[in-house]
């Protein structure tokens, strides 16, 4: 038998990705009221926003830019000993509580699933602790019918959503053949089957073609999901729950997307102590905080990463959306360094922790120069490369 080609060995080519291509993209905290949304936005972002215990105490979204923790960083950081530093943020904003009905307008529900159209991904809040003190907009804690809930909401609203715009493709085609128009009916009729059939726009399969008439739409259920269970500091402390294991088969059966406990009530107290007293807390009780998880996890599930530009004058992260092309990467620095694109110089932060300096990943043979193909990859060290003449030509 032949040996197989190399080519063989290749793996697949990543499929498209749902969702506006930017990198300025940002992740909204959703959830029934009194969930715990503000109370982890409060500790994610130390910014004082009201929490009481009543429902839509959250009328208009807040927002904030949390900083990506990252060892790499920190380790550039320390190598280079930069004038100026520059860490990855993630953008998140707190979104008022939905209730049953909200795609009818029940509790403010249309300007909530608006601000949720506004976002690029979800941190999806469920409760998983009883306490008399604390309010449930549904009378008893249960948070697999909050999920249900949820989920039915955003998928009832993308359903209004392609059946207006199938109403207004087809008036469309009585006046014009357009074939991208009869494209695009054809993919609206798709979203709303899957719909119909109780299933989430970002889990079903989709051709390229697709892929581009939805990323137009934004619809709620193309939206990755990350799910957040919070507990109490006791429950989180001994890593167990009454409603984990429920919860890790509904997610399971619907995506198997990442699911975080935390505890709010932990989080709020941390975030109130001075760093040294918390983190002695923290080892006396054997807990971590779960906020940078949560923010990395967060970060990667609206399919951002970055690379580093590295030197005595800045260590600095940029981002950009998975997929992206190195003379695009290099627009976010400035535009003019994709206008006259010419190379970029790479060396993988591995390579480089490992020999100890740029001298020694070049003496290694592993400093590589990379053209307008080259496909960035998260944690790259970049130089680029470039040339811009002042009419404008390459």
């Amino acid at each position: 038998m032949p040996p197989k080609s190399a080519k063989s060995k290749e793996a697949p080519p990543e499929r498209p990705i749902l969702g506006r291509f930017s990198s300025h993209l940002k992740i909204g905290i959703v959830g029934l009221p009194n969930v715990g949304k503000s109370t982890l936005f409060n500790t994610l972002t130390k910014l004082s926003i009201p929490a009481e215990n009543y429902p839509f105490c959250t009328i208009e979204p807040n927002e904030a830019r949390v900083h990506v923790p990252d060892e790499r960083f920190d380790w550039l950081v320390q190598l280079y000993k930069p004038k100026s530093e520059v860490s990855a943020y993630l953008d998140v904003h707190d979104i008022a509580g939905l209730v049953k009905g909200a795609h009818e307008g029940q509790g403010l529900g249309n300007n909530f699933l608006s601000h949720i159209r506004a976002v690029d991904g979800i941190f999806h809040v469920l409760r998983g602790f009883d306490d008399p003190e604390v309010t449930h907009v549904e009378d008893s804690v249960d948070p697999i019918r909050d999920l249900e809930i949820i989920t039915n909401e955003l998928r009832l609203k993308d359903l209004e959503f392609i059946g207006r715009r199938i109403e207004d493709i087809e008036k469309a085609l009585k006046r014009s053949n357009d074939k991208q128009l009869k494209l695009e009916l054809e993919c609206c009729k798709k979203v709303e089957e899957t719909l119909k059939d109780g299933h989430d726009v970002r889990l079903a399969d989709w051709k390229t073609a697709d892929i581009e008439f939805l990323n137009t739409f934004q619809l709620l259920t193309s939206k990755p999901v990350v799910y957040l269970v919070n507990m109490t500091e006791k429950d989180y402390q001994r890593k167990k729950n009454k409603w984990l294991a429920k919860i890790h088969s509904w997610v399971q059966e619907h995506g198997g997307e990442p699911i975080i406990p935390f505890s709010g009530v932990l989080e709020k107290n941390l975030a109130d102590m001075p760093p040294d007293e918390a983190a002695v807390y923290c080892k006396e009780n054997q807990l971590q905080s779960a906020l940078p998880k949560i923010i990395k996890t967060g970060f990667s599930a609206i399919n951002l990463i970055y690379f580093f530009t590295a030197g005595a004058d800045e260590v600095k992260c940029w981002q950009i959306r998975k997929q992206t092309k190195a003379p695009q990467a290099a627009g976010t620095i400035h535009t003019d360094f994709e206008r006259g694109f010419i190379c970029a110089e790479v060396m993988k932060f591995d390579d480089l922790k490992e020999m100890g300096s740029e001298a020694a990943v070049k003496a290694a043979g592993k400093y590589k120069q990379e053209g307008k193909t080259y496909v960035v990859q998260d944690g790259d060290i970049i130089l680029f490369k470039f040339n811009v003449t002042s009419s404008g030509k390459k």
